[in-house]
């Protein structure tokens, strides 16, 4: 196969069956779903683009029938997606989230945050860690009990809620640097962000 003359799309696209391609990955482990345990909380943060791992994660939990996925509904695992996006025409994938939110009520929690749209606490834009902010508590207890909190979007994201997650650690009487060291040692964080 002669690289220079084709893109990878190109040259499956152009395979026919019974070709051989030899395939790699996956590279990286940080947007992986912990499947050793159906009662896990999954808490996906993204702006923009940044949803494209976790529709795969809800499809695999809710769409397709997967041995995971079978378990995940019938367990008291919550998978719990924000999505942090200018104003409401610019949602990705909202009918796919409105059917399993119909779906599966119980496993499934869905927010969104819409920054030309909606006001924080404080009247100014909803960025996406003022709706992560809205549910600090929760969040924080659901961390504490074992859930992964996963991060996938534009870098810029991350000051704001390493901020926000800062002042609820400040609130609570402790040091933000120990319990993020605590949730990454875990294996509970993950950020894949550009």
């Amino acid at each position: 196969f002669d690289w220079s003359s084709d893109v990878c799309s190109n040259y499956l696209c152009d395979s026919k069956p019974g070709d051989d391609v030899k395939l790699t990955g996956p590279s990286g482990k940080v947007m992986l779903i912990p499947e050793k345990d159906p009662n896990v909380d999954l808490i996906m943060v993204a702006t923009g683009t940044g949803i494209a791992p976790y529709r795969s994660f809800i499809r695999r939990l809710f769409v397709e029938k997967t041995p995971f996925g079978e378990a995940y509904t019938k367990g008291s695992g919550l998978a719990w997606l924000f999505l942090g996006v200018a104003n409401s025409d610019a949602l990705l994938y909202d009918d796919e989230w409105q059917e399993v939110l119909k779906k599966y009520p119980d496993n499934f929690r869905l927010d969104y945050a819409l920054s030309r749209e909606q006001k924080n606490k404080d009247g100014g834009k909803m960025y996406i860690q003022d709706k992560v902010a809205e549910y600090s508590d929760e969040i924080f207890s659901k961390m504490d009990n074992g859930a992964h909190m996963y991060f996938c979007g534009l870098k810029g994201m991350m000051p704001g809620i390493t901020e926000m997650l800062e002042g609820v650690c400040k609130d609570k009487g402790l040091v933000w640097e120990d319990k993020l060291s605590e949730w990454k040692k875990a294996g509970q964080w993950h950020v894949e962000v550009y």
